[in-house]
């Protein structure tokens, strides 16, 4: 067993006690503790919680990696998922936190006074929190297949049954006080090898600025310069310029945005604090601490890219380091020498290339890429954990708060018991991670491209009902379930045709249909058209019908007023 190997199951082994110990500390004991960690967790803890809730294995372990490989037109992942943070964070939490209830199919259902809305927003809510899941789980199955050198399926079903002890034994404040601690353990994992390259690459220890200096080996050139000349030798675009239309970058943008702001696992954190202030107060401050990691991620995306190159290309193969070898162990690097010249060609030209990288390794190979030390490289595995895992969580609470609380109460059986809706929540937890486990194992697409989807099928669903229901009080239940049921299977149509070529040959066409994407915009981007489509539908239908109860129309009212607004328990 190597040092890295060591080291890593050490770091891995004392967070995962960690995790498991928080756990048993704060386990649920009510339904309330259950679904919102009783109310009354602190805004700084609740703004790291968030944090990590948010900030996902795309944000820890893909985002660096797909920018590293799009350069420019990567950042329509930073500028929409950290738009969307504020849009959230301003526009709706607190409003839905003074509405004051459990999940986001609650509040559609009681807003839209109706169980078939309800219905709808549990089968929405359903859909986002799997699709979304399923690229944790396989985050958590490349970081073990490397690191641990075990089996990525042996490796989804560890994070399996470790997401599934704390999620169903602590429910929401167990999840809390674990993400707290996740939050720490990723930010640091992530900020360590970044500050250490960066010195060693530019001699300045800030990453962000490190990216935009000069390289420090007494040429004076700049470090993107330095890595457009490396791309276009290679025959690649230059790494700072675009390839993307403005429609697409613009489309994926606020697909992005509008769908983080319809995520039900990252709402539900503003319904865990004692009042609408702190709602507010902890939504800033996950910001700042989001902040941290994605204006780090471009740097990091910079220094990997800039070091693989210089590492693997026209190089002898037999004289590679050993993180090469072991990262081929893994399938998730594939070299084919098609010219037998035992060298690596790493070129754009598909026909010669001989060098496959996943873009999910960049990051967890950065530091070993860099020669860092063992226990940096083991302890960014931890990191990439922690950030699938707080994740994960945060979703299979969804979806088991959505079968027992909107599913089970609401509809099917009212009088269940307290007890027996802690069960039917837990129980839902547990099924549920053996579906994730399953999208784990047999995966859809890389990270990232996964979770672009997710929030794609929230925008095209949850925002124009969310958005409508708080700020249109004549919105009735007949516009918001048509919108919602004509947003969701339009997106849904659309991702099975594109991306997965269902309708047209497969996936070997997807390729082949980029040239027929309707309006040039990609199924990342299609949620934008989908919910203007959700939105014009819900207006529409909503004219031709009758106006929501009086009552109904006051709550709307009520919700929208912050004199008075520092105690939310009236609801």
């Amino acid at each position: 067993m190597n040092d890295v190997q060591i080291w890593t199951y050490a770091l891995v082994i004392l967070t995962f006690g960690l995790y498991i110990g928080i756990a048993i500390w704060s386990r649920a004991g009510s339904t309330k503790e259950f679904y919102i960690a009783g109310g009354g967790v602190s805004p700084l803890a609740n703004a790291m919680a968030t944090a990590a809730d948010w900030m996902s294995a795309a944000s820890f372990i893909s985002m660096a990696g797909i920018i590293a490989f799009a350069g420019y037109d990567g950042s329509v992942y930073l500028m929409g998922w950290t738009g969307g943070y504020v849009l959230l964070a301003l526009l709706l939490a607190p409003y839905l936190r003074k509405f004051g209830k459990f999940t986001v199919p609650d509040f559609i259902g009681d807003r839209y006074y109706s169980n078939s809305a309800r219905m709808v927003a549990v089968f929405c809510a359903l859909l986002v929190s799997f699709t979304y899941v399923a690229g944790q789980m396989r985050g958590v199955g490349v970081v073990f297949s490397r690191f641990l050198e075990v089996d990525i399926n042996t490796g989804v079903i560890i994070g399996m049954v470790i997401v599934l002890f704390y999620a169903v034994l602590g429910g929401m404040k167990g999840i809390t006080y674990t993400q707290v601690a996740q939050y720490c353990v990723l930010i640091f994992a992530f900020m360590v090898p970044a500050i250490f390259i960066s010195i060693q690459m530019t001699g300045n220890p800030i990453p962000q600025l490190g990216m935009g200096g000069t390289v420090n080996d007494g040429s004076g050139m700049y470090l993107l310069d330095k890595l457009n000349g490396l791309s276009t030798e290679l025959g690649f675009s230059e790494y700072t310029s675009g390839s993307k239309s403005l429609i697409d970058v613009f489309a994926i943008t606020l697909a992005l945005m509008v769908g983080t702001a319809g995520l039900p696992h990252v709402i539900v954190r503003f319904f865990t604090v004692k009042r609408v202030k702190d709602a507010r107060k902890s939504a800033g401050l996950a910001l700042l601490l989001i902040a941290i990691l994605y204006t780090t991620a471009p740097a990091v995306a910079v220094f990997a890219r800039t070091n693989m190159i210089e590492t693997v290309s026209n190089e002898e193969y037999s004289a590679m380091p050993e993180w090469f070898k072991n990262w081929e162990g893994t399938g998730l690097l594939a070299f084919d020498d098609k010219n037998k010249d035992g060298k690596i060609q790493y070129v754009a030209d598909k026909a010669k290339n001989e060098l496959t990288v996943d873009r999910d390794i960049m990051v967890l190979a950065n530091p070993e890429i860099a020669n860092l030390p063992a226990w940096v490289i083991a302890l960014v595995a931890a990191g990439g954990l922690a950030a699938a895992l707080s994740t994960a969580a945060g979703l299979l609470l969804v979806i088991s708060s959505s079968v027992s609380h909107d599913l089970v109460k609401k509809i099917f059986v009212p009088n269940i018991s307290e007890k027996g809706e802690l069960w039917a929540a837990r129980g839902a937890a547990t099924v549920a991670v053996v579906i994730a486990g399953y999208f784990g194992i047999n995966p859809p697409g890389f990270v990232a491209a996964v979770v672009a989807l997710a929030f794609g099928l929230a925008a095209a669903s949850f925002f124009p009902a969310i958005v409508l229901g708080i700020f249109y009080k004549k919105m009735n239940k007949e516009g918001a379930v048509a919108g919602m049921v004509v947003g969701i299977l339009l997106m849904l149509f659309y991702m099975l045709k594109f991306k997965f070529g269902i309708f047209d040959g497969g996936k070997a066409a997807v390729e082949g249909l980029k040239a027929s994407w309707w309006f040039g915009i990609s199924p990342e981007g299609f949620g934008t058209i989908a919910m203007l489509v959700n939105f014009t539908v819900s207006l529409v239908v909503n004219k031709f019908t009758n106006a929501p109860p009086e009552q109904v129309q006051e709550i709307v009212e009520n919700i929208r007023i912050p004199s008075g607004a520092g105690d939310a328990s009236s609801h």
